[in-house]
Protein backbone atom coordinates (compact mmCIF):
# COMPACT_ATOMS: atom_id res chain seq x y z
CA UNK A 1 0.00 0.00 0.00
CA UNK A 2 3.00 2.09 0.90
CA UNK A 3 4.45 2.44 -2.52
CA UNK A 4 1.13 4.12 -4.69
CA UNK A 5 0.69 6.63 -1.86
CA UNK A 6 5.00 7.24 -2.33
CA UNK A 7 4.06 7.31 -6.07
CA UNK A 8 1.20 10.23 -5.39
CA UNK A 9 2.96 12.28 -3.18
CA UNK A 10 5.65 12.56 -5.32
CA UNK A 11 3.29 13.02 -8.30
CA UNK A 12 1.25 15.81 -6.38
CA UNK A 13 5.00 17.60 -5.58
CA UNK A 14 6.19 17.61 -8.81
CA UNK A 15 2.95 18.26 -10.70
CA UNK A 16 1.97 21.91 -8.39
CA UNK A 17 6.07 22.56 -8.43
CA UNK A 18 5.95 22.55 -12.15
CA UNK A 19 2.46 24.23 -12.35
CA UNK A 20 3.73 26.88 -10.28
CA UNK A 21 6.92 27.46 -12.30
CA UNK A 22 6.20 26.86 -15.86
CA UNK A 23 2.70 25.32 -16.77
CA UNK A 24 3.98 24.51 -20.39
CA UNK A 25 5.83 21.98 -18.78
CA UNK A 26 3.27 19.91 -17.65
CA UNK A 27 2.72 18.55 -21.22
CA UNK A 28 4.62 15.43 -20.24
CA UNK A 29 2.51 14.30 -17.76
CA UNK A 30 -0.83 14.52 -20.14
CA UNK A 31 -1.66 12.46 -23.49
CA UNK A 32 -3.94 12.75 -26.34
CA UNK A 33 -6.69 10.41 -24.38
CA UNK A 34 -5.90 12.80 -21.36
CA UNK A 35 -9.46 14.37 -19.89
CA UNK A 36 -9.25 17.61 -17.65
CA UNK A 37 -12.74 18.65 -15.51
CA UNK A 38 -12.18 22.67 -14.82
CA UNK A 39 -14.92 24.27 -13.06
CA UNK A 40 -17.23 22.02 -15.09
CA UNK A 41 -15.83 22.87 -18.60
CA UNK A 42 -14.47 18.85 -19.87
CA UNK A 43 -11.14 19.14 -22.16
CA UNK A 44 -9.63 16.81 -24.00
CA UNK A 45 -6.22 16.28 -24.63
CA UNK A 46 -2.46 16.85 -24.22
CA UNK A 47 -2.92 20.19 -26.40
CA UNK A 48 -6.03 21.63 -25.33
CA UNK A 49 -5.31 21.22 -21.63
CA UNK A 50 -1.94 23.17 -21.72
CA UNK A 51 -3.94 25.62 -23.65
CA UNK A 52 -6.29 25.65 -20.77
CA UNK A 53 -3.85 26.03 -18.17
CA UNK A 54 -1.66 28.47 -19.98
CA UNK A 55 -4.16 30.87 -20.81
CA UNK A 56 -5.60 31.11 -17.02
CA UNK A 57 -6.61 34.68 -15.86
CA UNK A 58 -3.55 35.02 -13.55
CA UNK A 59 0.39 33.96 -14.57
CA UNK A 60 1.65 34.16 -10.79
CA UNK A 61 0.61 31.40 -8.65
CA UNK A 62 1.10 29.10 -5.33
CA UNK A 63 -0.12 26.03 -4.70
CA UNK A 64 -0.31 24.65 -1.09
CA UNK A 65 -1.07 21.10 -0.72
CA UNK A 66 -3.11 20.31 2.65
CA UNK A 67 -4.02 16.66 2.15
CA UNK A 68 -3.35 13.92 -0.34
CA UNK A 69 -5.15 10.55 -0.31
CA UNK A 70 -4.93 8.01 -2.60
CA UNK A 71 -6.17 4.47 -3.74
CA UNK A 72 -4.69 1.76 -6.21
CA UNK A 73 -7.15 1.56 -9.01
CA UNK A 74 -8.34 -0.14 -11.65
CA UNK A 75 -6.03 -1.37 -14.76
CA UNK A 76 -3.05 -0.64 -12.25
CA UNK A 77 -3.84 2.96 -12.35
CA UNK A 78 -3.46 5.05 -9.03
CA UNK A 79 -6.69 7.50 -7.97
CA UNK A 80 -5.64 10.53 -5.70
CA UNK A 81 -7.48 13.40 -4.00
CA UNK A 82 -5.54 16.73 -3.19
CA UNK A 83 -7.20 19.64 -1.23
CA UNK A 84 -5.68 22.75 -0.53
CA UNK A 85 -5.11 26.48 -1.11
CA UNK A 86 -4.11 28.68 -3.58
CA UNK A 87 -2.74 32.44 -4.16
CA UNK A 88 -2.62 34.14 -7.25
CA UNK A 89 -0.94 37.43 -7.96
CA UNK A 90 -2.88 39.93 -7.44
CA UNK A 91 -4.76 38.22 -4.80
CA UNK A 92 -4.14 38.72 -0.98
CA UNK A 93 -6.41 36.14 -0.18
CA UNK A 94 -5.88 31.91 -0.28
CA UNK A 95 -8.30 30.35 -2.62
CA UNK A 96 -8.94 26.86 -1.52
CA UNK A 97 -9.37 24.25 -4.33
CA UNK A 98 -10.05 20.60 -4.56
CA UNK A 99 -8.20 18.19 -7.42
CA UNK A 100 -8.92 14.74 -8.08
CA UNK A 101 -6.27 12.98 -10.47
CA UNK A 102 -6.31 9.33 -12.27
CA UNK A 103 -2.73 8.32 -13.05
CA UNK A 104 -2.21 5.50 -15.67
CA UNK A 105 0.96 4.21 -16.84
CA UNK A 106 2.61 4.65 -20.08
CA UNK A 107 5.95 2.70 -20.69
CA UNK A 108 7.19 3.31 -17.64
CA UNK A 109 5.99 6.45 -16.91
CA UNK A 110 2.96 7.73 -15.16
CA UNK A 111 0.81 10.30 -16.85
CA UNK A 112 -2.90 11.57 -15.92
CA UNK A 113 -5.92 10.09 -17.37
CA UNK A 114 -8.14 12.22 -15.51
CA UNK A 115 -7.91 15.70 -13.73
CA UNK A 116 -11.14 16.92 -12.02
CA UNK A 117 -10.28 20.61 -10.59
CA UNK A 118 -12.96 22.55 -8.75
CA UNK A 119 -12.57 25.53 -6.51
CA UNK A 120 -14.33 25.60 -2.99
CA UNK A 121 -16.42 28.23 -2.27
CA UNK A 122 -17.49 28.91 1.17
CA UNK A 123 -21.36 28.21 1.49
CA UNK A 124 -23.31 31.01 1.32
Amino acid sequence: MAEFEAIAKQFVEFYYKTFDENRANLAALYRDDSMLTFEATGILGTAAIIEKLQNLPFQQVQHRTDTIDSQPSADNGIMVMVTGALMVEGSDRPMSYTQAFQLKMDGGSWYVFNDIFRLVYPAA
